[in-house]
C-alpha cells in the first residue's frame, strides 16, 4: 500500500482551501503529506467538472484503499476508468498504468473477486495503449502461472513475444527479451511436470521422451541466449542447469556456470559463485578449484556461509600462509554480528589458532590481524553480557571464547559471569 500511495500521491494535486474553510485546520494538519478528504478542495478556475469528477472519485478511491474498504473502492474504481477517455490532460500515459495497478490491487483484496475479472482487467489494459503492453502481458502471465495456468501462461507470453510495434526502443528490446526468458522458463516448468511424470512409470514411453526432450530444446534457446545480457538471471541459469545436468552435458553447464560468474560485463553477484561451487561440490571437483570460487566469493560477501567452508579447507592445507589466511577468513566472519553465537565459527577460530601456534611467529600474526579490530571487537564480542548470556545459554561457545579472548586481544580484561573461574 506505501508504493501505491506513493504512485497516487503526484497525481492526486489538491488546489489550497479558502480562508474561510483553513479556520480549522491546524499548522500540523496543513503540513500533512495526505489530502482531506473532506471538504473537497473547490474547483479552479481551469478545471473543467469532468476533471474536477474524476479527481473527487480518484480521492474516494484512495481514502477507501487506505482504510480497506475494498468494496466501496471497488464501486467508485467502476466509474474512475471514464478518465482513459479524455485526450486534452497530459498524464493520459500516467492514468493508464495508474487504473491498471489500482484495479489488481482492488483485485487482489477484494472477497469476491474472480479469475475472469482478472482477465477482462489485464486484457482491457493491454488494448487501452501500447507502452505497458509488454509489462502487462507479464504480469498477467504470472497472475495464470500462480493459479496453476501453465499452459495458458505461456500462450500469453507467446503472443506478446511476437508482438511488435513502431520502431523498436532499446527499452522495448530489453523487455522483449524479459518476456522470451520468462516464456522459457514456463518451458522448464512443464519440462520438470514430464520428468516427474515419466520417473513415475515403470517404463519409459518414447513419445513422453520426445515431447519432454522438444521442451528442453525450446528453453534451452533462449535460456542460453541470456547470457549475452548483463543482468540478474538466477532462475533463468539454475533451470538451464538442471536440464543440461539431466541430459549429462556437464561440460556446457559448468560453462554456462562459470560464464555468469565470471563474465565481467556482468555486476557482481555473489549467487553466481555460490551456485558455480555447488555445481562443482556436486560432481567432485578438485579442492583447489572450489577454493578459488570461495576466494571470489570472500571478495564479495565476507561473511557469508561458505565461508566455513573456505577456512575448512584453507586449515587442513600444508602451507603456513593458507592457514593465515585461514586466520584472517574466520575473523571477518566474526566482524559480523550476526556470528556471534556460532560454535562452528569460534571453534573454526580456536582451530586455526591451535594450528597457529605450532610456529614461533604466531603472535605477530594474530596481533596483525587484530590489529584494526582491538578498538571495538571486545565489545561486540567480550563484554559482561555478553560472558554473562554464554555462560547461561551456550557454555561450550562460553568455554570456547574464553580460550582466545586473552589471544586475540591481550590488553582486555575479561569479566566472567560470577561464579566461573579463571582459567
Amino acid at each position: 500500500m506505501d508504493d501505491l500511495e506513493n504512485e497516487l500521491w503526484p497525481l492526486v494535486q489538491f488546489d489550497e482551501l479558502n480562508d474561510s474553510s483553513e479556520s480549522n485546520v491546524t499548522k500540523k494538519e496543513k503540513k500533512s503529506k495526505l489530502p482531506l478528504a473532506d471538504p473537497f478542495p473547490l474547483e479552479t478556475a481551469k478545471e473543467t467538472g469532468f476533471h474536477r469528477t474524476t479527481r473527487l472519485c480518484l480521492e474516494r478511491i484512495r481514502e477507501a484503499m487506505l482504510h480497506h474498504r475494498w468494496q466501496e473502492a471497488a464501486e467508485y474504481m467502476a466509474c474512475y476508468p471514464q478518465q482513459l477517455e479524455d485526450t486534452t490532460t497530459v498524464h493520459a500515459k500516467h492514468y493508464k498504468e495508474m487504473i491498471w495497478r489500482i484495479s489488481i490491487e482492488l483485485l487482489h483484496h477484494h472477497p469476491n473477486s474472480k479469475m475472469d475479472d482478472y482477465n477482462i482487467i489485464y486484457e482491457r489494459m493491454k488494448h487501452s495503449g501500447v507502452k505497458h503492453y509488454l509489462m502487462i502481458c507479464l504480469e498477467h502471465s504470472f497472475h495464470l502461472l500462480l493459479h496453476g495456468q501453465i499452459e495458458n501462461a505461456k500462450r500469453h507470453l507467446s503472443i506478446a513475444e511476437s508482438w511488435r510495434y513502431g520502431k523498436e526502443s532499446a527499452r522495448h528490446y530489453q523487455r522483449t527479451k524479459l518476456i522470451q526468458a520468462y516464456r522459457s522458463l514456463l518451458d522448464y516448468i512443464i519440462w520438470c511436470d514430464k520428468k516427474n511424470a515419466s520417473s513415475e512409470t515403470n517404463f519409459a514411453d518414447p513419445g513422453s521422451i520426445q515431447d519432454m526432450h522438444s521442451y528442453f530444446r525450446q528453453a534451452s534457446v533462449n535460456l542460453k541466449d541470456i547470457l549475452k545480457h548483463p543482468g540478474v538471471w538466477d532462475p533463468f541459469i539454475l533451470s538451464y542447469v538442471e536440464m543440461l545436468e539431466y541430459y549429462d552435458d556437464q561440460e556446457e553447464a559448468e560453462t554456462v556456470l562459470e560464464d555468469y560468474a565470471y563474465d565481467s560485463t556482468f555486476s557482481a553477484n555473489p549467487n553466481a559463485h555460490v551456485y558455480l561451487y555447488r555445481y562443482l561440490q556436486r560432481h567432485n571437483a578438485s579442492v583447489s578449484k572450489l577454493m578459488n570460487v570461495l576466494k571470489v566469493l570472500h571478495s564479495l560477501v565476507p561473511s557469508h556461509e561458505l565461508m566455513l567452508d573456505y577456512s575448512s579447507f584453507l586449515l587442513f592445507s600444508e602451507q603456513t600462509e593458507d592457514i593465515k589466511t585461514a586466520l584472517g577468513v574466520v575473523l571477518d566472519m566474526l566482524d559480523f554480528a550476526c556470528w556471534r553465537t556460532s560454535m562452528d565459527a569460534w571453534k573454526c577460530l580456536k582451530d586455526i589458532v591451535d594450528k597457529l601456534q605450532l610456529d614461533d611467529d604466531w603472535k605477530e600474526v594474530v596481533a596483525e590481524k587484530m590489529a584494526a579490530r582491538k578498538e571495538w571487537w571486545p565489545a561486540l564480542h567480550f563484554t559482561r553480557f555478553h560472558a554473562s548470556e554464554d555462560a547461561v545459554q551456550r557454555p561450550q561457545l562460553m568455554e570456547v571464547k574464553a580460550s582466545l579472548a586473552k589471544i586475540l586481544c591481550p590488553e582486555m580484561k575479561l569479566t566472567y559471569p560470577a561464579g566461573s573461574k579463571k582459567r
